[in-house]
């Protein structure tokens, strides 16, 4: 098992989760963030810390796309290990439907 970051992370993009996580797993996106699911060493301390409850255990049904979008992309973005502040608009986008068809970018974010 792995943890996951699932479509709700897309233009929120709050890492609280970043700065918990003891394996520094995380990778940054221009808009979201991914976890390495083989960096992972499935401790779960990330999970409670994501406001907009986009991280997941990938044995949660449905979520093997997000396991295939967090595996490809953690292998090109850029690894970040400190929070950033989130968007300033953030509050706006979590929870709403249809994020990855609208919103979602596969440019790599700046890291640390």
């Amino acid at each position: 098992m792995t943890y996951i970051v699932t479509e709700n992370c897309i233009k929120c993009k709050y890492m609280d989760c970043v700065e918990v996580c003891p394996v520094d797993c995380f990778y940054e996106g221009e808009n979201m963030l991914v976890i390495h699911p083989d960096e992972c060493i499935d401790c779960g301390v990330c999970e409670p810390e994501c406001p907009a409850e986009a991280i997941k255990p990938d044995t949660e049904p449905g979520l093997e796309q997000w396991l295939q979008i967090n595996t490809d992309l953690s292998k090109t973005w850029p690894n970040i290990t400190q929070k950033k502040p989130e968007p300033p608009d953030a509050k706006e986008y979590d929870g709403m439907e249809g994020k990855y068809e609208k919103f979602f970018s596969a440019n790599p974010g700046d890291g640390d």
